[in-house]
């Protein structure tokens, strides 16, 4: 393996386990203010046990979800400083409005929540919990801004500097109002509610199995389940206008998603395909919607899909890992709106579901599965570029050995495992065990 593998390969790492826990920061943040407000309107304590118990797992998934994602930043310098010197001007700007203002609001309000029980007004209170979740997400907008300039770069002119180019920003607000950005944001943040949604109905479902603390988790069951049903509709049609502008902006991603090698009217959609890139085609193709693709796109049969035969094979990104991480990304789409169809039918009746509620308890990974693939097509349908159009992978290493990359790339792994395998433990301990009594959220209340 060679830097450049090496540095992707650490980068992948790190930034893949990072994203287990940030979309369940930005969705749960969301639940928990829905929780307490109920709780401030009502004076229900149910509501405050319901806030209390997702609160404090929220906290440890925030917890663990910083540590892990404070070495990214870090990589820029260390892994990817030929990056850095040519876009710092416009990617380490947005980074830097991310952490002194977005990500600074979230801690503090997270530290006043904490503290700030019996120092606050309920109402007060619950405020402070909807400030916490519109910081986190302000947060996460930001990140996708300029994750989205290296998807397709706007508001800027190349000049020379230091005996070379670089990238400045000439239109900040072309880069922070573009489409792109702005599909991919909607997306994320929707997905992140449909996350942690089922993340809520499925700890839930675990409660209502065993029968105990039913009040507390009917409820939580049913406060997800309509978030669940809205946001995995809205993520599953919002998606299709992302494929949309994705195939107008990075036709290669687009064919790659699909499998696609001849740029032809009437483009067709498969069930199932398998590509073989050495023969440039398909070896297995099953399903076939004569015209699917260019409807889907263009919303008209007869015009023309970019095929994979008119980009040079020097920018073709990954085929196959592409194309089934679209799939899988898609298939649970799919399964997540039946999922919450089927509890919006059963929800008067949902401990009587056993059946479903065993459904909803194993489908809580399934949603991180989905972001995870979401993540791929993203990330590796770009390549070979790290800015689309602009500059690739393969330019932007840092001068650094194979054997630095691989012994801080096996320190990563080491490192990020134990954390997951603390947090997670310290999720599931607290998730299994439910809720304090109603006298003890009294006394902490």
């Amino acid at each position: 393996m060679d830097v450049v593998l090496l540095s992707r390969l650490q980068f992948a790492a790190t930034t893949m386990f990072h994203f287990l826990f940030v979309p369940l920061t930005l969705g749960l943040s969301i639940l928990v203010a829905w929780m307490e407000t109920r709780y401030a309107r009502t004076g229900d304590e149910v509501y405050l046990r319901m806030t209390k118990f997702w609160g404090k797992l929220f906290l440890i998934n925030f917890a663990v979800g910083v540590v892990t994602g404070i070495t990214l930043e870090f990589q820029f310098g260390t892994n990817w400083s030929q990056y850095s010197a040519y876009v710092g001007d416009i990617f380490g700007s947005l980074l830097a409005i991310e952490a002194t203002a977005a990500f600074f609001l979230e801690s503090t309000f997270i530290g006043i929540w904490i503290f700030g029980w019996k120092r606050l007004s309920a109402k007060a209170h619950a405020g402070v919990m909807w400030m916490v979740a519109i910081a986190g997400n302000a947060s996460a907008i930001w990140i996708l801004i300029a994750n989205a300039w290296m998807q397709h770069p706007v508001g800027y002119t190349l000049r020379e500097s230091f005996g070379g180019q670089r990238a400045e920003i000439t239109d900040f607000m072309a880069v922070i109002t573009q489409k792109f950005a702005w599909l991919t944001i909607m997306h994320t943040i929707a997905a992140s509610i449909v996350l942690a949604c089922f993340f809520v109905m499925g700890i839930s479902a675990w409660h209502l199995l065993r029968k105990q603390h039913e009040e507390v988790f009917t409820r939580s069951f049913r406060m997800a389940l309509v978030p669940g049903l809205i946001f995995s509709l809205f993520v599953a049609i919002q998606g299709d206008f992302h494929a949309v502008d994705v195939a107008h902006t990075q036709p290669a991603k687009m064919a790659a998603m699909e499998f696609h090698w001849e740029t032809q009217p009437n483009a067709p959609s498969y069930l199932f395909a398998w590509p073989d890139p050495e023969a440039e085609k398909n070896s297995i193709e099953i399903g076939k919607i004569p015209g699917m693709l260019s409807f889907l796109i263009h919303h008209d049969f007869s015009t023309p899909v970019t095929g994979l035969k008119d980009i040079p094979k020097d920018e073709r990104p990954p085929i196959a890992l592409v194309g089934m991480a679209f799939r899988v990304m898609v298939g649970l789409g799919a399964y997540f709106i039946i999922a919450c169809s089927i509890g919006w039918f059963f929800r008067k009746r949902l401990q009587e579901k056993t059946w479903y509620l065993k459904m909803m308890l194993w489908s809580i990974p399934l949603p991180y599965i989905a972001t995870q693939a979401g993540w791929l097509v993203t990330e590796v349908g770009r390549q070979p570029w790290i800015v689309y159009g602009l500059m690739k992978t393969s330019d932007a290493v840092s001068p650094i050995s194979t054997g630095q990359v691989a012994t801080s790339l096996v320190a990563f792994i080491v490192v990020y495992g134990l954390l997951g395998l603390a947090g997670f433990t310290m999720i599931a301990k607290k998730a299994m065990k439910g809720p304090d009594l109603p006298e003890a959220t009294e006394t902490k209340a």
